[in-house]
């Protein structure tokens, strides 16, 4: 057996059969000798084999010839790159991680080691002791903390001293560093709860916060935020979208909050393409839209297979997605549906776009730029970081520093890690 950095990966970008059919074949491992290795699932994964992946989209890595294993008609598949060099649309794609498990995440925070919450709490406590507060001390504790190390520190506080670290820091604290500060102390789920919440309550609807949180999260994230939200707010997620949102946009929030889209990793090529025919069939090609076709394939299919219509899509009618739904849709419901894709082709420069919008021009979205900076700060910050420079020439750091001032801008450079 070789050795895991000798395997590659493997796309297709078309199906077709010998033997037992493409499907016998799936999730095979090629070696660089053109022989068969174990399937996906002998190395940790559980994913059985039953539809070829495909190519990532966009790749222009040079093709790998496997003559003598497949027919001719087959050879024409994705770059195949080593685990230590996993194949760059394929990690931009986010896929990287999970077909190879050893990845790590591309994070700017990490576990601190051998952190000590009990010496953690001592060190907040004397920054906030007396006169005065050091918020130097304060910043470089919880800005160097991964959320499982800074979530535990307020019960250590209360096991050490009595009294309550939250409240402590919102006397000693004001303004956005207080709701930085704030944020960093919740765990992912009542962070991602809290702003739902505050999105719906009060005059207006901060929709874009609604769609960014519902159609970048994992299933069992929403779940977990469907939990904390009827736990802090007594009603469920689902009633609140519906008391404060109407028609199409509604539904779609709905859908996505239901935490139940389709997870798997393969992809159907078939079906990408009738889904892609279905799209194209209820907008560009029929007089008025079918919003709810729309709704059923964005929110129900897979990432990966999305990915794949969107590309079907292209190939069919000359036009991206993104602008059919700019033609076809308008208000919420468009920029619901944008937001959805462009985040599905996309994570990181999905986000990336956001905190530019968030800084640009006149004033600061404080809320977005806070939620952003401290929600993907171990997911994919430095990924965020290299679509910022690659998409708006200069790096995220820049930015931050210049739009943000005092304690508040040094925490969120801490949380961004460095600049490129």
């Amino acid at each position: 057996m070789l050795h895991v950095s000798e395997w590659f990966c493997l796309g297709l970008s078309c199906a077709g059969s010998w033997g037992g059919g493409p499907s016998a074949y799936s999730g095979m491992l090629i070696s660089s000798h053109h022989r068969p290795l174990s399937p996906l699932q002998s190395w940790g994964g559980s994913h059985q084999p039953h539809s070829w992946s495909p190519r990532p989209l966009g790749c222009t890595c040079a093709p790998f010839s496997l003559t003598g294993i497949v027919p001719l008609s087959l050879t024409n598949m994705a770059c195949i790159h080593s685990q230590e060099d996993p194949c760059p649309k394929l990690k931009d794609q986010g896929w990287a991680t999970r077909l190879h498990p050893s990845i790590p995440k591309v994070g700017s925070i990490k576990d601190f080691p051998g952190a000590d919450s009990l010496k953690d709490v001592e060190v907040l406590r004397k920054a906030m002791k007396g006169f005065g507060t050091d918020e130097h001390a304060i910043i470089e504790l919880l800005g160097s903390r991964s959320n499982k190390q800074r979530v535990v520190l307020p019960r250590a506080y209360k096991t050490s001293y009595g009294k309550d670290l939250l409240k402590d820091l919102h006397s000693e604290l004001s303004g956005d560093f207080r709701k930085l500060v704030m944020a960093l102390l919740k765990t992912p789920a009542e962070f991602d709860a809290y702003e739902l919440n505050s999105s719906i309550k009060g005059a207006g609807t901060d929709e874009a916060c609604l769609i960014e949180i519902l159609s970048s999260r994992s299933n069992a994230e929403i779940k977990e935020i469907n939990r904390i939200y009827k736990q802090e707010y007594k009603k469920t997620l689902e009633d609140a979208i519906k008391g404060d949102t109407s028609g199409h946009f509604r539904r779609l929030l709905i859908s996505l909050a239901q935490g139940n889209r389709d997870e798997r990793e393969n992809v159907d090529i078939a079906l990408a393409k009738q889904d892609a025919q279905a799209l194209y069939a209820a907008g560009e090609n029929k007089l008025g839209t079918d919003e709810s076709k729309f709704n059923a394939i964005l929110c129900a299919r897979s990432k990966p297979h999305l990915r794949a219509v969107f590309q079907e899509y292209q190939s069919m009618c000359g036009r991206d997605v993104e602008k059919s739904i700019g033609r076809e849709m308008s208000g919420d419901l468009e920029s619901g549906m944008l937001a959805v894709v462009k985040c599905i082709k996309n994570t990181p420069g999905y986000f990336a776009e956001r905190l530019y919008k968030a800084m640009k021009g006149a004033g600061t979205k404080d809320r977005t730029l806070i939620r952003i900076m401290v929600s993907r700060s171990e997911v994919d910050m430095l990924d965020i970081r290299k679509e910022y420079v690659r998409n708006y020439g200069k790096s995220l750091y820049t930015d931050i520093s210049g739009d943000t001032s005092g304690d508040y801008k040094k925490l969120l450079l801490k949380l961004c890690g460095g600049s490129d």
